[in-house]
């Protein structure tokens, strides 16, 4: 006989469908966070540089969207893995990603007035 005993997983969690969705909704958007992002730089890159039809300028405005939309996307992705890796805390975690992305946008909303300012 070995010496290691085994452990045995006694806190077995029944993952309801609910959670599952919650979940998923979360990874999407992310997801449509990071496409927004790569959609507009590319937007931005291609008629820029590739075709120079259009001249763009990085003003505050543009260069807070790409802050904020990445940041967004970063943010989503980490609540949708932190939530399956500890579902017990589900409800606390969801919480202080509604209060941290409304002081995230708060923070930016400022910031654009500040600068328009």
């Amino acid at each position: 006989m070995s010496k290691i005993k085994k452990k045995h997983s006694e806190d077995l969690t029944i993952i309801s469908d609910l959670d599952i969705i919650f979940e998923k909704i979360i990874q999407f958007s992310g997801w449509l966070f990071l496409l927004v992002l790569v959609g507009f730089m590319g937007a931005w890159i291609f008629f820029d540089t590739v075709l120079k039809i259009v001249d763009l300028e990085l003003t505050a405005m543009t260069y807070s969207f790409i802050i904020f939309i990445g940041t967004n996307s970063a943010i989503s992705f980490a609540l949708a893995t932190k939530i399956k890796n500890n579902r017990d805390k589900k409800k606390q975690f969801f919480h202080d990603w509604l209060l941290g992305e409304f002081m995230f946008c708060m923070l930016t909303v400022f910031a654009i007035a500040i600068y328009q300012w």
